[in-house]
């Protein structure tokens, strides 16, 4: 049993196959863990992990966490019932601690092996509520994810004509299906698979997302139940 009390059973029998990625944006790695633990709060995760490295799971895998709130990926709505949530210790603007990245590449294999998640469904609070949400956030280090095989990356090698519209039906297809503007989908885009990177669109995230579409269509990974 979890030591949060803000979870509750899965709805319509749905089991997870989506791992969210948040962070704390809390100095105090256990101010959050007591946060999350706090029924005033209304909002928990199923793990917490410090920048020491501890691991702390505040609800059972089998449950629907508070994690997510309002948002989707592909045709999935109700997030918390599909998804295992982690939380990550972090202020949003350091980078992550090493101890911290090393419990996260020990914790999520167990996870992906258990429920069988793909690696393209380990992803982050800004892609299922873009603008709202921007956790992880840009100090992440997707990269090191994407080499232990937890997480997906484009391989694109080279830019592509720049197609407003096919931008749009590509990130739809890789997920992100959240009711936003084009403006605020590049944004949650970049933040995920082009860090650092500001402006308009360009042809570098026509080409990121086309090669995302054509190896990862969510459809493709989803369940349907």
């Amino acid at each position: 049993m979890g030591l949060s009390p803000n979870c509750g059973p899965r709805r319509d029998g749905a089991v997870p196959d989506i791992i969210v990625l948040h962070y704390t944006a809390m100095p105090d790695w256990t101010a959050a863990r007591d946060w999350l633990c706090n029924p005033d709060a209304e909002v928990s995760a199923h793990y917490i992990v410090s920048e020491q490295g501890d691991v702390v799971q505040l609800v059972a895998e089998d449950q629907r966490a508070w994690h997510a709130g309002a948002g989707s990926w592909g045709d999935v709505t109700d997030i918390n019932s599909r998804s295992i949530g982690i939380e990550l210790s972090n202020n949003g603007s350091s980078p992550f601690a090493v101890p911290l990245m090393d419990a996260l590449e020990v914790l999520l294999p167990a996870i992906i092996d258990r429920w069988a998640i793909p690696a393209s469904r380990v992803i982050a609070h800004s892609d299922l509520a873009p603008g709202r949400k921007i956790d992880p956030g840009a100090r992440f280090d997707w990269a090191r994810l994407v080499r232990s095989g937890l997480a997906v990356a484009a391989t694109a090698t080279r830019a592509v004509t720049c197609d407003a519209d096919a931008f749009v039906r590509d990130a739809r297809t890789i997920g992100y299906t959240a009711d936003t503007d084009a403006t605020t989908l590049l944004s949650a885009f970049r933040l995920r698979h082009r860090q650092g990177h500001v402006g308009p669109l360009d042809g570098w995230d026509c080409a990121l997302t086309a090669d995302l579409a054509a190896r990862f269509p969510v459809a493709k990974f989803g369940r349907t139940s």
